[in-house]
């Protein structure tokens, strides 16, 4: 699928969500969004993303109604399996709400702090966002070394803090590595980021230690979206994390970085 360059309109950006299938009719299935919401409600730890939630969303149909609104899957309780969605309108709204807080990290020079559980999908769009925000003036947090977490290691690939174990970038929906990171900085007597750009549990975690947090989350990870829905989170964009070719996301990238005046 050819992938345009330059910046698309907010009309070209929806059509290539669509087409590339970041939004609109997206492969995660229903079965597996109620399963995560399913479990989120019942209490399992995994699906909270390093957020505290209590037992403010013991009910299933409640997590499905704040996904609804703010993700755009099918508000029907009754539609169990097959084909769910991810609304291209309110993945363009995200990345404005977004863009607005990166302008703001920008004008007062910010420390911020990018970091990704999903480097097969997301992390060119995190590091072409630091590359963006150090072009501007602010300050992309160095992560201390030596850093461990999950029986890996937490670095630094191109300004991005990932895990790493077994020599290859992990996969994680922990907040254990983000954990890692804020402790270690507290420990060397260093501030914390005035500003963290994540996804999973490396932006739950930030937010719930009370951080300025924006991030990414998919369509079966529901924490992000109750966090933002409490206000623990400033914006979360809702996206497919991890489609077949990450280049797809690179005009969502130029959207994002042009509407927050970083281009």
């Amino acid at each position: 699928m050819p992938i345009s360059t330059g910046t698309p309109s907010r009309a070209e950006l929806v059509d290539h969500l669509v087409r590339t299938r970041i939004a609109g009719q997206v492969a995660t299935p229903r079965e597996n969004n109620l399963s995560h919401y399913r479990k989120l409600a019942n209490g399992d730890r995994h699906y909270w993303l390093g957020l505290e939630l209590g037992d403010r969303w013991s009910d299933e149909q409640d997590v499905l109604a704040v996904m609804a609104e703010r993700c755009g899957v099918v508000d029907d309780p009754s539609h169990r399996a097959g084909q769910d969605t991810i609304d291209p309108e309110l993945t363009v709204d995200g990345l404005e709400r977004m863009a607005a807080r990166l302008r703001k990290a920008a004008v007062d020079r910010q420390a911020v702090l990018l970091a990704t559980g999903h480097p097969g999908g997301l992390l060119d769009v995190h590091r072409a966002t630091a590359a963006a925000l150090r072009a501007a003036g602010c300050e992309i947090v160095v992560i201390p070394a030596g850093l461990t977490a999950d029986e890996g290691q937490v670095w630094q690939f191109a300004d991005v803090a990932v895990l790493e174990r077994g020599a290859t970038l992990w996969h994680t929906h922990s907040p254990a590595p983000m954990a890692a990171i804020l402790d270690g900085l507290a420990a060397a007597g260093r501030p914390a980021p005035d500003l963290v750009v994540a996804d999973h549990g490396w932006a739950g975690c930030a937010g719930q230690r009370g951080l300025d947090a924006v991030g990414y989350a998919d369509c079966n990870d529901p924490a992000l979206f109750l966090g933002e829905a409490e206000g623990t989170l400033d914006v979360v964009v809702p996206l497919d994390d991890h489609v077949r070719d990450p280049r797809y996301y690179d005009p969502m990238t130029a959207y994002l970085l042009d509407a927050a005046g970083l281009v």
